[in-house]
């Protein structure tokens, strides 16, 4: 007799979030558990072949098996590059005066 899991499978927009929580067999993938929880059509906006995902915060592939108590995320796409946003707030702290121009640093 196949064991059942408890997971949950988590996916959140900024307005709007779902926690889902089934039972799935024991050698149930990731994708498998995702298709089951029904959230795809509740989010059609997910696209697992864009949408990356893990478990607990970990990023995981689509094929991994899961484990009792896991919580599969859904992550969203970024909307800008961190490293881009990070370098447009230090040149415009420069040109206010808030950063050193030369080191970056706070300004004697």
């Amino acid at each position: 007799m196949a064991e059942h899991l408890s997971i949950e499978v988590a996916y959140a927009l900024p307005d709007r979030q779902s926690l889902i929580t089934l039972n799935v067999a024991d050698n149930t993938t990731v994708e498998e558990a995702i298709k089951q929880s029904g959230i795809l059509n509740i989010y059609t906006d997910i696209d697992l072949n864009e949408n990356k995902v893990g478990i607990w915060n970990k990023t995981c592939k689509l094929s991994d098996p899961i484990k009792n108590g896991d919580r599969i995320e859904i992550y969203r796409p970024l909307v800008a590059d961190p490293k881009e946003v990070r370098k447009l707030r230090a040149q415009k702290a420069k040109e206010e005066g808030r950063a050193n121009k030369v080191t970056g640093g706070k300004p004697s």
